[in-house]
């Protein structure tokens, strides 16, 4: 066996022996100092409890929010039928009323409101429907070892095993099934360790995620020291085989 590969055997046993060493236990919640954009360098393994909620009224209804596009329509007034966008200010412009405020309101609320203001100038017991077209105000990140990180957009109410599918699930080459979840809550960068192989048997509780929210799936140090072992292998292999049929 060639010397690198003696090397990297060596790398995999050091790093086993690490993880032993580090190992900590479930639930173990850590406030992390410095700035919200400040990340640790590692994360164990382990399952959490929920973290804080952040202050919402109703965590299942989704809010509205800047660049939200809505439908707006009336019954048995279809010439009153609109597409809006939530602009930065937080309102949409509907021509019957004029300019409306809707940021962090709900759909419903905005359907009272709407009626409330046309039946008090135009129609009596209007009826007013809202949907949202597009969500893009109330977004979420997801890095790591999954198969899609990036930013997601919440559609309503969403857990974490919810956003991991979304993501295309983890990445077992690589990882383990802890992730991270970081939130800011009371001004403070707070974050709490899950196990997601354990939400999905039930076995811990699958905690609703909220916008701003980042999830960071670990990376087992182990599994992607062994991972690239094999890839340094396999070109190796190949070599060899061709040699031997030649």
């Amino acid at each position: 066996m060639r010397p690198r590969y003696l090397c990297l055997l060596a790398s995999v046993a050091s790093i086993t022996i690490a993880l032993g060493a580090c190992s900590s236990s479930n639930g173990e919640f850590v406030e992390l100092p410095g700035t919200a954009s400040s990340m640790p360098s590692a994360v164990g393994s382990g399952q959490g409890p929920a973290l804080p909620a952040r202050s919402v009224d109703d965590p299942g209804a989704y809010k509205i929010g800047y660049a939200d596009v809505l439908d707006i329509s009336i019954f048995k007034v279809p010439e009153l039928e609109r597409t809006v966008e939530v602009a930065e200010n937080g309102t949409i412009t509907f021509p019957p009323v004029g300019e409306v405020s809707v940021a962090d309101k709900t759909v419903r609320e905005i359907e009272r409101d709407l009626a409330n203001r046309l039946e008090a100038r135009y129609l009596r017991s209007a009826q007013v429907t809202v949907s949202v077209k597009e969500f893009n105000s109330q977004r979420v990140t997801v890095e790591g070892a999954v198969m899609k990180s990036g930013v997601h957009a919440l559609k309503g109410k969403t857990t974490l095993l919810q956003l991991i599918a979304m993501s295309g699930g983890i990445d077992r080459d690589i990882s383990d099934s802890t992730v991270v979840l970081f939130r800011n809550a009371d001004g403070q960068r707070q974050a709490t360790k899950f196990n997601i192989d354990d939400i999905r048997t039930g076995q811990a509780p699958d905690p609703l995620i909220y916008p701003g929210d980042m999830v960071v799936a670990n990376s087992s140090p182990l599994k992607a020291a062994w991972s690239e072992f094999i890839k340094a292998m396999q070109p190796a292999s190949m070599a060899k085989g061709v040699a031997t049929n030649h």
